[in-house]
Order: structure tokens, then sequence, then C-alpha cells
């Protein structure tokens, strides 16, 4: 079990940071268009961000009641 939590807080971080990187980068463009595809890539991160804290939360709980 902690094996697999650890596992997905590992790809959730990772989400965050690639969403962050996409956002960055479509920040870059001039058009209306790219502001609005900028736009949901930093609320994809904002929900990348709000799973990865819950899962790391988990993670920390699940180690502490199993001891470690």
């Amino acid at each position: 079990m902690l094996t697999i939590l650890y596992a997905l807080t590992f790809i959730s971080f990772g989400a965050v940071v690639l969403t962050l990187i996409m956002g960055a980068v479509a920040m870059g463009g001039k058009d209306k268009g790219d502001r609005m595809k900028s736009n949901r890539w930093m609320m994809r991160r904002i929900t990348a961000q709000a799973i990865a804290i819950i899962l790391l939360i988990l993670t920390l709980y699940v180690r502490k009641q199993s001891g470690g």
C-alpha cells in the first residue's frame, strides 16, 4: 500500500511540474487563444497541486500508522 502511495505521489509531483511548464510555454503566445490555453494549463496545475498535497498527506499518515 505504501509503495503505491509513494508512486502516486511521485507521479502527481511530476504532473505539477509538467502542467507548470506547459502553462509557461503557452504564455509565450501573443493571441487570445494562447492566453486561454495558458489559463487552462494553470487551472490544471492547481488541480494537480491539490491532488499532490492530498496524496502527500495521505502517504505521511499511512507511513506514520504503519510504524515507519
